[in-house]
């Protein structure tokens, strides 16, 4: 049997588990009587972990939320996870969460055993992380705060919203979610003056205090939000647009590219339609050659220019044989 140290520790840890524990198994897994399972839980809340105790058949025991954050207990994969997650945050993903970052991490590898602590500087050392081609958009941990606070407590937002040019309107939303997509954060929320949904980008939003009114949840605009937000996102900051006949089947296109490059529309077993877009005519071309597939382009007109400098470039790159 365990003495009472180490069983209050395996009692901790199974209860950082997210269900609920009959007080019949947690005894069965300690190998003690109830009454002691009982007695360990009054320990434990007088060590300050909040244990919550529900009765009947779905009742048990769980750990709960309490005012002041206890020890944590992680086995040996949460714990790498947890401190490459930390190392990553303190790199700056989040602005404004580096030196929290730092000083978790500080504590967490301190703490860490030495096999894990190995296994941790190894990652970081044999990894290298490619600098992003250009700065992304910076959003302050505390706007992001707001936001998924809002998400979850189903409260009303008040912001202020800068557009392309810089110029602000005031927005009432009921959030939906928060979506982190490419180098960007998004905020889904049903606009309540315009009646629909719409996209926001969360380093455009200047929140207004309070919040609320609290409201009921809407159908969401899909099931999957981040396809929703891919594919406003990328149509909205497309200059040039193509719908473009490929020659292949609608499945066989879509394996061959990313949901942020546009939407495939089948016509027949052999044929379909991409309806793509991008800044430049030379990153649609690119995406086009990266199909792979015979296809037809009448539009725009840059477009097929572009198309056309193109196959006599590579025409002349492969004379032909004499």
């Amino acid at each position: 049997m365990l003495d009472t140290s180490a069983r209050l520790l395996r009692l901790l840890s199974l209860l950082h588990t997210a269900r609920s524990w009959p007080g019949s198994e947690l005894a069965e897994r300690l190998g003690v009587s109830g009454r002691t399972v009982r007695n360990d839980i009054e320990r434990l809340r007088e060590l300050g972990y909040p244990v919550d105790a529900a009765r009947g058949a779905t009742g048990g025991y769980r750990l709960g939320a309490g005012a002041v954050m206890p020890p944590l207990l992680l086995d040996d994969e949460e714990a790498v996870a947890v401190t490459i997650a930390l190392h990553t945050a303190a790199q700056g993903t989040v602005p404004g969460t580096e030196e929290t970052s730092l000083q978790a991490l500080a504590k967490l590898e301190q703490v860490l055993p030495a096999r894990l602590r190995r296994r941790v500087r190894t990652l970081r050392a044999y990894t290298v992380a490619v600098p992003a081609d250009r700065p992304a958009p910076a959003v302050s941990a505390e706007v992001l705060t707001v936001l998924v606070s809002a998400c979850r407590d189903r409260e009303r937002l008040r912001f202020d919203y800068l557009d392309h040019a810089g110029s602000s309107t005031r927005r009432i939303v009921e959030p939906h979610r928060a979506v982190n997509w490419g180098r960007r954060w998004y905020l889904v929320a049903w606009d309540v003056e315009r009646e629909d949904w719409r996209t926001f980008r969360a380093d455009r939003i200047r929140p207004r205090t309070p919040a609320g009114p609290r409201f009921t949840p809407r159908e969401p605009p899909g099931d999957d939000m981040a396809a929703y937000v891919s594919g406003r996102v990328s149509s909205a900051a497309w200059r040039y647009r193509a719908r473009v006949t490929v020659h292949a089947p609608a499945a066989v296109v879509i394996e061959r590219i990313n949901p942020a490059v546009g939407t495939v529309e089948a016509v027949d077993a052999g044929s379909c339609v991409l309806v793509t877009g991008a800044d430049t005519v030379q990153t649609l071309a690119v995406h086009l050659g990266m199909l792979d597939c015979d296809f037809d382009v009448t539009e725009p007109e840059e477009l097929v220019a572009h198309l056309r400098l193109l196959a006599d470039r590579y025409a002349r790159s492969t004379p032909s044989s004499r």
